[in-house]
């Protein structure tokens, strides 16, 4: 890992389920597995319960955080459960698939300079099963469990700046969710591409300057992201 503070390092920070993986994909597979025939239903349901059960136990573990959020969801659905069908999400999220680009861009990152991050809203435990699939070393994870928090709260942007204090222009982080990433970007100043892969529109088009579909030519693009970041430290 590279010492904090180490000046002129370069930096892109990544949310990882959504924006490298499929995340949609893995809650609907685990879904069906649990109820086959439901699986897109369940997935529509959790997506709307699963920030809630963060914002209400911000220190719950990920690991419940999927099993709460899936129970809640089922009843919504009204599917029936029994408790150890709570447990597949975080059973099977070491398999979700990576998206098909990722490996390769992240290595063109790398060749170009670029240190790598993670910032995301899962556990240690996990997390390092899913960094075996990206297949490109990355320098720093922040997840949940080390914050204290999950985003859209700003912990682990403050936690990742306060190890690193990256200068203006050399730190850009690139996410899917407008939500969980783009906004709290925005707020912290923080230069940053919106991967875009479900073709949403945002509620604030400032909020998100640079917008790709998905990671292809994503070096090209961060670079002029943080070239236009160049300027006054924040």
């Amino acid at each position: 890992m590279v010492e904090s503070g180490v000046a002129r390092v370069r930096w892109v920070t990544f949310d990882c389920y959504g924006t490298l993986v499929d995340w949609r994909h893995g809650i609907m597979i685990s879904a069906e597995l649990v109820a086959p025939g439901h699986g897109e239903r369940l997935l529509g349901a959790y997506e709307r319960h699963e920030p809630r059960v963060q914002e209400e136990a911000p220190g719950m573990r990920y690991r419940r955080v999927l099993a709460e959020a899936f129970g809640r969801a089922c009843r919504e659905v009204g599917v029936d459960v029994i408790p150890d069908d709570l447990s597949v999400p975080a059973a099977t999220l070491p398999y979700w698939r990576v998206y098909p680009e990722v490996t390769g861009e992240l290595g063109a990152l790398r060749e170009a300079g670029w240190n790598l991050a993670l910032l995301t809203n899962c556990d240690r435990d996990l997390v390092a099963e899913t960094l075996r699939r990206l297949a490109v070393p990355f320098d720093m994870v922040v997840t949940a469990e080390d914050s204290g928090a999950y985003k859209p709260a700003p912990a682990h942007f403050e936690r990742f700046r306060a190890a690193h204090r990256p200068e203006a222009g050399h730190w850009v982080h690139v996410a899917q969710s407008y939500y969980h990433d783009m906004l709290p970007a925005a707020r912290l100043g923080i230069p940053r591409i919106w991967i875009n892969r479900r073709d949403e529109r945002p509620d604030d088009p400032s909020v998100v300057p640079e917008i790709a579909p998905d990671l292809a030519g994503l070096a090209a693009r961060v670079a002029k992201v943080a070239q236009a970041a160049q300027g006054p430290a924040w």
